[in-house]
């Protein structure tokens, strides 16, 4: 999932465009969402310090902050997020050059002043946003699968611990570095997908190797990366190979 940040000083500009956003995402089935919206820019920074990988910011350029406009903002982004997608909106569009001086490389600039234009062009850069994730992706490396009728999931086969059987009937739990996500499926369907590194090390396990931190042949007990528990049967413990 992209994580998209937004800060904006204007309460009612700034619910706009989360619903612009939200709307599109929903419409367009993309695997974004909003975790984070505020008119504080401190705020926003903390925010993103939380978040793990590559995100998309909508950022006002006139923040009403006497150390801290959007540019500046955009640029400490810049030092934690190389690879981000940077949006700005605003009313100024005579600003528009010191996009270049601050070495940003934002994807748009978005003036305010037609609110019909400014949702087109936030559609247009959210397109643009997962045309170029889409570009990046390697198929191989990534596990693709339709969450419900209006949401198709993206999860990096690199950042996924194990599935598991859900208790629910015809379901199976991804269990991510970042989340977790049910779904409608088999387990033996979702074998199928993958390979390497992914062992199916229990009838309702499929483990990813790479994210085993212990392995106790004793209990059958798999401890991953960050703390969780998988189990192996007995036999299959014995043929997985690390």
């Amino acid at each position: 999932m992209l994580p998209i940040f937004i800060c904006e000083d204007n309460r009612i500009q700034r619910e706009r465009l989360k619903k612009y956003v939200e709307d599109f995402i929903m419409l367009e089935h993309f695997d974004m969402e909003i975790v984070f919206s505020s008119g504080n820019p401190y705020e926003v920074l903390e925010e993103i310090e939380k978040s793990a990988g590559m995100g998309l910011y909508f950022l006002d350029i006139d923040l009403q902050q006497p150390d801290l406009n959007g540019f500046e903002l955009a640029k400490k982004i810049r030092e934690k997020d190389s690879r981000g997608f940077i949006i700005f909106i605003t009313t100024h569009a005579e600003l528009t050059y010191l996009t270049f001086t601050y070495k940003v490389e934002a994807l748009d600039y978005i003036i305010k002043d037609n609110l019909n234009e400014v949702q087109e062009r936030v559609h247009d850069c959210l397109r643009s946003v997962q045309q170029r994730m889409l570009d990046e992706r390697d198929p191989d490396k990534y596990f693709t699968f339709r969450l419900n009728d209006k949401k198709v999931i993206h999860e990096k086969q690199d950042d996924i611990l194990f599935f598991e059987t859900s208790t629910k009937s015809h379901k199976v739990v991804l269990h991510g570095k970042n989340r977790q996500i049910e779904f409608y499926a088999k387990m033996r369907d979702v074998e199928k997908i993958l390979d390497e590194p992914f062992y199916r090390c229990h009838r309702s396990f499929l483990v990813n190797k790479n994210n085993i931190n212990v392995v106790d042949r004793a209990t059958g007990e798999l401890t991953m990366t960050n703390g969780e528990i998988c189990m192996a049967s007995s036999k299959l413990i014995r043929g997985m190979k690390l």
